[in-house]
């Protein structure tokens, strides 16, 4: 494999790595805030896709970006709402297993109201114009993601360390029952949680589906595994890590499909999270946990 053919699969795999980092950080907040793996959250993205396909067909680009970011916000703090605030001091088990039939609920009304064939992404202008830079080519999108992933994780870090909002999210991420004592407001920290979770899936839909041009009502539950994995891998709770173990996990499945093993591609990445498990139960960016006595 010549030096131009590895730069050109680690450009493709830093660009898949960073809409499946868009992704996980949606799981890594949530868990972080609420102790709560977000499974619905792979479906989110996915019906993030379904309201491009739809925007796109009655308005241009440049209206059809902010209704489908304002569609997949309203969604994720409707389903915070309905399905997670009433379970809050329920324990762990019932809420997990509401997140489940949430995922499973919006997987069957996606089937019904838009069928399971897969309808084509529409595309956004220059989005896929192919680039030269050198030897490098290939669609403006895949130049984009990273960049944009970086810059979005840059200001979402930020936002954490330098506003009052986000001095609320660590404080409540720290301890959730002393935040509360001392005054926060619990529930507008949590939908501002899911509103941010919920913004960065639909930043990483668009970029993931344009590279794909086409959604079906199951496009969101193995990415959304993986997003999982990508969180568990950097660390569950550590917005940095989910970006590494997104690049880390669309890095790997590249190479993996370039060196004949598509086949073992996603068994790739569920290994991965076995031996990350195994030898850093923590992740690579995770702190440990005292345990009380």
């Amino acid at each position: 494999m010549s030096l131009v053919t590895i730069l050109q699969h680690t450009l493709t795999g830093v660009s898949l790595g960073g809409a499946y980092a868009l992704i996980a950080i949606g799981y890594t907040m949530v868990y972080g805030i609420l102790r709560l793996i977000n499974f619905a959250h792979g479906e989110l993205f996915m019906m993030a896709g379904y309201f491009m396909i739809f925007a796109m067909a009655s308005f241009p680009w440049y209206l059809s970006v902010p209704i489908v970011i304002i569609g997949t916000i309203v969604l994720g703090v409707v389903i915070e709402e309905l399905a997670y605030k009433p379970l809050r001091s329920a324990p762990r088990t019932s809420i997990m297993i509401s997140a489940i039939g949430v995922s499973y609920l919006l997987q069957n009304l996606a089937t019904y109201l838009f069928t399971a064939l897969p309808r084509g992404y529409p595309e956004l202008p220059y989005l896929k114009k192919v680039f030269q830079i050198g030897d490098l080519s290939s669609s403006l999108v895949t130049f984009l993601t990273p960049v944009i992933t970086i810059v979005l994780v840059f200001l979402l870090m930020q936002m954490i360390n330098q506003t009052k909002i986000g001095m609320a999210i660590r404080a409540v991420a720290k301890d959730f029952e002393t935040s509360q004592l001392m005054g926060i407001q619990i529930n507008n920290v949590i939908i501002f949680t899911f509103v941010i979770g919920s913004f960065l899936a639909a930043i990483g839909s668009i970029l993931y589906f344009t590279d794909r041009m086409s959604v079906n009502p199951f496009s969101g539950s193995l990415p959304g595994l993986k997003c999982f994995v990508a969180a568990v891998l950097g660390g569950i709770g550590s917005i940095p890590g989910a970006m590494v173990g997104g690049f880390i996990l669309g890095v790997g499945e590249t190479f993996m499909v370039a060196l004949g093993f598509s086949t073992f591609s996603d068994a790739f990445t569920f290994l991965l999270l076995v031996a990350m498990l195994l030898f850093k139960p923590t992740g690579l960016f995770g702190e440990k946990i005292a345990e009380k006595v």
